[in-house]
């Protein structure tokens, strides 16, 4: 394991060879920290999913130097960022969720984190919440075999990294392709993580980095319980998704019957604890279990969220 050491500032270069980009949808409530965040990079691109909001206007306002990307439909996550990386002429993309925050000084030590390792693909800070508590936001790839032990105390290779936070080597992952586009959202940091690990294209956490993720706040819609049926929905099919891409068929017709009998034994406790939130999102899981096909081809059966 190489030692990083950690710059006592910024290397006052280093963001001309990092273009930070985010996918935003309804995300107006973001933006102005997003701003702080990102105000001093030559290169910044936002891929708007149609956004019914003002957030394309907000990022003009405090992003004038933004490339936005505007879709005429919510592509998803993977596929917006897809749109994004498309573009990218810098060494390094920052991918960041628009409920994430980032210091330079910490994507600084990701980029010479990624100079010690010219090898690696994909590295990602330590994310902590709101209230400066570590995330698991790092682990073994979980169909490979389970992660155990303490957390990292310094640079380590992993086999997922969360795609809130990831800094990407364009070099090494362009030739192996981005996001699958079967998967609308959830997962689809798995299957990129998944396929840099088989390819032998290192993944590297490096916890002398950390960012700020207050999950779930990307998003604010006119019916937050329409969300919450979505976000079920997404994680029910990209989950089956995922097993039947990495594990075959059978695997994934055995998660089936598992969700299947779990979701529709769960309902009417939910119903009866009388948690809307809770109801809709379950209903969505049901409704993405209900509705799955293998093979689905990439978006063009997806519902507009």
């Amino acid at each position: 394991m190489v030692a990083v050491n950690s710059p006592t500032g910024p290397d006052p270069g280093f963001q001309d060879n990092v273009t930070p980009i985010v996918v935003t949808y309804n995300s107006a409530h973001c933006i102005s920290d997003l701003a702080d965040c990102l105000s001093g990079y030559p290169h910044v691109i936002v891929s708007d999913n149609a956004s019914g909001d003002a957030t394309v206007q907000r990022v003009r306002d405090l992003l004038p130097q933004a490339e936005v990307l505007t879709h005429d439909r919510n592509l998803g996550f993977g596929a917006a960022n897809n749109r994004a990386l498309a573009r990218v002429n810098t060494h390094f993309a920052l991918l960041l969720n628009p409920d994430c925050a980032i210091r330079p000084e910490d994507v600084s030590r990701l980029v010479e984190a990624a100079q010690s390792f010219p090898e690696a693909s994909i590295l990602g800070p330590q994310i902590r919440d709101g209230k400066g508590r570590p995330e698991v936001n790092y682990r073994w790839a979980a169909n490979r075999w389970k992660s155990k032990g303490p957390a990292a105390e310094g640079p380590a290779c992993v086999g997922f990294l969360s795609g809130a936070v990831m800094l990407l080597r364009m070099d090494v992952c362009a030739p192996l392709g981005f996001f699958d586009e079967a998967f609308f959202l959830y997962y689809e940091d798995d299957d990129l993580c998944l396929k840099m690990f088989d390819a032998k294209r290192p993944l590297i956490i490096v916890p002398a980095a950390s960012a700020v993720h207050l999950a779930r706040r990307s998003v604010k819609g006119k019916s937050p319980l329409r969300g919450e049926f979505w976000r079920g929905y997404h994680h029910a099919q990209s989950k089956l998704t995922y097993r039947a891409k990495h594990l075959g068929s059978k695997e994934a017709a055995r998660l089936w019957r598992q969700l299947m009998i779990e979701t529709t034994l769960a309902l009417p406790l939910r119903i009866a604890l009388f948690s809307p939130r809770m109801i809709a999102r379950l209903f969505g899981r049901w409704r993405g279990v209900a509705s799955w096909k293998p093979q689905i081809e990439a978006n063009a059966r997806q519902p507009r969220v």
